[in-house]
């Protein structure tokens, strides 16, 4: 196919150059409407762009086939045999894809490292989650993604699962080995969803952890405003094999899926994929060289290591993505969470994680070595203040054991059932009717339908006071805890 194609970004042009005049939404009518102060602040082109998808970027009947277009291209770029764009994030895309391979009350194989996209998925669809557990790193007190004998035992038991769901690569880089996992499920005639939301830049260079599509994967789900350059909420997924079916697959995109998509996100994921095929691996080998460069810098800082070899192994993960730099400071004696604020405040760099023990830098191909330059001053002055950030609540972390909590009810059935809010003194024992996640990463400590247990209250508790962002829950510093009223 001819790459150089980029049929979204070439017809938004040919609509201005034929100058329509549109009786549609959006009603700033190409920005005539805007409010001169919001002009301003993002520039015309973000109005003048923003076009119907139909009536604007295509004619009513959709004739030129500019969005399907694109969405071959893309299919084509990273080896799927389907693509489809969605301009609601990985979010919408991953429960696209659970509701394409399960129903209300049929079970699927999940690691228990899922985003909370895929909860909401299973409270939305009312699917039966199967847990598989995450590989624990007792040490450094950190999950990885599930390995393949743990997906087999749980066939093995739930022989009628119709299908697994696997994270991969995790928002820390570490990757499952998807290939094995993708065997296990077709030999049980199953199909494997992947949440690549971090993998978007996978397919485009030998020296990254394998692309779900290569791996064999039937769907995957890829964030390309995570690691690409698409906008945020440019999401998309790739389909292939006979297990999904594509017009199902779409179908679910449909229900869940907005009637107004923004023509300005199919623009940044068409002209990402463009960008990828003629320069990606030139872009990312130097972004790897640049990752290595900032490592090693890194590890030469004294109470700073990066973690790399240690996260992969038996036991661990299978493969690590080295865009992802994660930096303990454990040695410090700080805690991730105020070294991540202390550094933000003082020189107005956002990293990307932080917890108990560590924070994150993610580097992408547009970074260069004057944003290195950035975070590696940022990180030398932590280093010489860290004496200034130590003391403070400590968080109790807890162990893999305390974190498998009982699932009493369906999420689905826990979440819309009764509930009322109780003070998280007397929420242990109850069931949960709300997630608690830590955010970022957004994985959930507790999920509606789980029995809250005193280790996992206690880490969510004392992570709060320690700087731990727990979002969704009813009252964000859990002084209290929205509990299921069991009949």
């Amino acid at each position: 196919m001819d790459h150089s194609e980029a049929p979204v970004l070439d017809a938004l042009a040919a609509y201005r150059r034929r100058g329509d005049t549109p009786f549609t939404p959006p009603g700033h009518k190409q920005g005539r409407g805007a409010d001169p102060r919001v002009r301003e602040a993002l520039g015309d082109a973000v109005f003048t762009h923003d076009v119907l998808a139909v009536s604007g970027l295509d004619d009513r009947r959709s004739t030129h086939k500019v969005l399907e277009r694109a969405q071959e291209l893309m299919a084509d770029a990273v080896h799927a045999e389907k693509t489809f764009f969605s301009t609601c994030g990985s979010s919408l895309s991953v429960k696209s894809a659970m509701l394409s391979v399960a129903g209300p009350g049929e079970k699927l194989l999940i690691g228990r490292d899922a985003h909370k996209s895929v909860i909401s998925g299973l409270i939305i669809s009312g699917v039966r989650p199967i847990w598989v557990e995450p590989s624990w790193d007792a040490e450094r007190r950190l999950a990885h993604p599930p390995s393949p004998e743990s997906f087999a035992r749980r066939f093995e038991q739930h022989p009628d699962a119709r299908g697994a769901l696997v994270t991969s690569p995790t928002p820390y880089g570490t990757c499952a080995n998807l290939a094995e996992i993708a065997e296990i499920c077709h030999r049980h005639g199953k199909p494997l969803i992947v949440d690549e939301a971090w993998g978007a830049h996978l397919p485009f260079h030998p020296d990254l952890p394998s692309w779900a599509m290569d791996a064999g994967a039937d769907v995957c789900v890829t964030s390309v405003h995570k690691m690409g350059s698409g906008l945020e909420q440019g999401s998309v997924f790739h389909q292939q094999g006979e297990l999904v079916d594509p017009t199902v697959l779409k179908a679910r995109e449909d229900l869940l899926g907005t009637t107004s998509p923004s023509v300005l996100l199919y623009a940044g994921l068409d002209g990402w994929r463009r960008q990828m095929v003629e320069h990606g691996h030139d872009l990312l080998d130097a972004a790897l060289h640049l990752a290595a460069d900032v490592r090693q810098e890194i590890e030469r800082l004294p109470g700073l290591h990066v973690d790399q070899d240690e996260f992969v192994g038996p036991g661990k993960a299978f493969d690590l993505d080295p865009l992802q730099v994660i930096i303990d400071v454990s040695e410090l004696g700080v805690l991730g969470y105020r070294a991540a604020d202390w550094i933000h405040e003082h020189h107005r760099v956002n990293l990307h994680l932080s917890d108990h023990r560590r924070i994150s830098a993610q580097l992408t191909y547009a970074d260069d070595k004057d944003t290195a330059a950035t975070l590696l001053t940022a990180l030398r002055d932590l280093v010489d203040h860290a004496a200034e950030l130590r003391g403070g609540p400590e968080v109790n972390v807890a162990g893999p054991g305390d974190l498998q909590l009982e699932l009493v009810v369906l999420p689905r059935d826990a979440f819309f059932g009764p509930a009322e809010q109780v003070p998280a003194d007397e929420a242990v024992g109850r069931v949960s009717a709300e997630m608690l996640t830590p955010y970022p990463p957004g994985i959930p400590a507790v999920l509606p339908g789980e029995r809250i247990t005193a280790p996992v209250l206690d880490y969510l508790r004392s992570g709060v006071a320690a700087g731990m962002v727990v979002p969704d829950a009813a009252d964000p510093e859990l002084g209290s805890v929205r509990a299921y009223i069991e009949s």
